[in-house]
């Protein structure tokens, strides 16, 4: 029973930290502004 106490609370915070890492992440890439799209003139068509 020991055992797979320490299992569930190893696994829990490894699911934690992941979260956390995910949350931060995401904060970084929301924090530099808005997504511009590629400029269309400097695409070259291929037909």
């Amino acid at each position: 029973m020991e055992r797979s106490k320490l299992i569930a609370y190893i696994t829990g915070a490894i699911s934690i930290l992941l979260a956390l890492a995910y949350l931060l992440i995401v904060s970084v890439l929301d924090f530099r502004g808005e997504m511009l799209p590629a400029p269309i003139s400097q695409i070259p068509l291929i037909l």
